[in-house]
């Protein structure tokens, strides 16, 4: 995979944006037909629903590789939002669904969106959905508001999260339809400007759409699941998502620090060069332990899901998540800082790697919320005390003395 990415990837970028869609298209694919032939497709499933199963350990270091270079998700097909959109639809579909829309979506024949976001109600709260879905004879009639979904204006079809059953409120009230490209009554508003891509052109992979819904109609065969299952069905594709985009983070890390030292060891200043300076010194170690000490919980995070399942591990996925978005920010602002104006410049990858990886303590869950989740899941393993704190020591002294008396007397002291 390192060698794949490093030889046939990563020599495209300085032109990847000045490359005509026609010809990429099928260059990727003639890429993805490599990966196929290695057995290194779609990773991320498991073996009964059309993977290899290789696990999320595994899968954390392929996450890591593949973070070199991002365009290197949809060459092995681990891209987001499509892994998991499959990972929902293999886990909640019925087999005609699979077979419509799943299957499709895993051999890179179709792609698709995932809308949950909204813009009047806040992404960090996935229990209140303005949109909904009323039920008319054998169709479902949306309407709502969605924005900031990602490649909604290029997917074959979009899987849309709406109320359905109000009375399941927080957790059973909402469910998950799939929405064909174009189906009459759900609009692709625009493409919104962000700071990765502020002067955004419509109709590109990667950018995040606005989408309105006005009495779109789909009949219900459309609906993933049973009414209500649709927060259920989210979390399936949160888990091991969490896990490969920490990882991926990790990856792009690691590349803007050798960036960051190829130019310490070249570049000289004050008359001597910059990785002589104390300060850079500093910048280089705290970079490298940082990365390493978030590779180290991101692994044992993806060990430990492997081992006991993703509910186990709930937690620890938000802190990893939290985590590393933190890290990898870190390590491109002092890479940034040591090139000066040539890694405030385009001449450089950094400073885009900056703008967009900048999202990355806002999507899939601000870093608040899953600190917090941390913390309430800590607090749970402990009890509280009435009184002086259970280290208080005048209060253990009594304790400690009869504990020295029976120890004197078992040792033979003074006998």
């Amino acid at each position: 995979m390192r060698w794949f990415i490093d030889a046939e990837i990563i020599p495209l970028e300085p032109i990847l944006d000045e490359i005509p869609q026609s010809e990429w298209t099928q260059v990727k694919r003639y890429l993805q037909d490599q990966v196929r032939a290695q057995g290194l497709w779609g990773a991320f499933l498991d073996p009964k629903l059309g993977g290899p199963g290789f696990g999320q350990l595994k899968l954390a270091l392929m996450s890591e590789i593949i973070g070199r270079c991002m365009i290197s998700m949809t060459v092995f097909g681990v891209q987001a939002p499509d892994s998991g959109n499959m990972e929902l639809l293999a886990h909640g579909g019925t087999e005609a669904q699979k077979e419509r829309w799943l299957w499709p979506n895993f051999r890179g024949e179709i792609s698709s969106a995932f809308a949950l976001t909204e813009p009047f109600h806040a992404g960090a709260d996935p229990t209140v959905i303005g949109t909904t879905a009323v039920k008319d004879g054998d169709q479902w009639v949306i309407n709502g508001h969605k924005w900031f979904i990602t490649n909604a204006s290029v997917a074959d079809i979009v899987l849309v999260v709406a109320e359905t059953n109000p009375e399941g409120r927080p957790h059973h009230h909402a469910s998950v339809f799939v929405i064909p490209a174009y189906t009459p009554g759900m609009e692709i508003v625009r493409d919104i400007g962000t700071m990765a891509h502020p002067d955004v052109e419509y109709g590109q992979y990667g950018n995040h759409a606005e989408i309105v819904f006005r009495d779109c109609h789909v009949s219900d065969d459309h609906l993933i699941g049973r009414p209500g299952d649709g927060f259920v069905l989210a979390q399936q594709r949160l888990g091991g998502g969490r896990v490969h985009h920490a990882m991926r983070w990790l990856g792009q890390a690691q590349r803007a620090l050798d960036i960051l030292c190829e130019r310490a060891v070249s570049r000289e200043s004050h008359g001597r060069l910059l990785a002589q300076h104390q300060m850079v010194q500093d910048y280089v170690a705290l970079s490298h332990m940082e990365i390493q000490a978030a590779r180290l919980l991101t692994f044992q995070t993806a060990w430990k899901m492997d081992r006991y399942g993703a509910e186990a591990v709930r937690a620890d996925l938000g802190m990893i998540k939290a985590h590393v978005s933190k890290v990898v920010l870190a390590v491109l602002d002092r890479t940034i800082q040591v090139c000066g104006a040539l890694g405030y410049s385009s001449d450089l990858p950094v400073e885009a790697w900056y703008r967009s990886t900048r999202f990355g303590p806002i999507g899939d869950g601000p870093d608040e919320v899953h600190k917090s989740v941390l913390a309430r899941t800590i607090l749970k393993g402990y009890k509280p005390v009435t009184g002086w704190p259970s280290e208080h020591i005048p209060s253990r002294r009594p304790a400690a003395e009869a504990k020295w008396a029976q120890l004197r007397v078992a040792a033979g002291v003074g006998a």
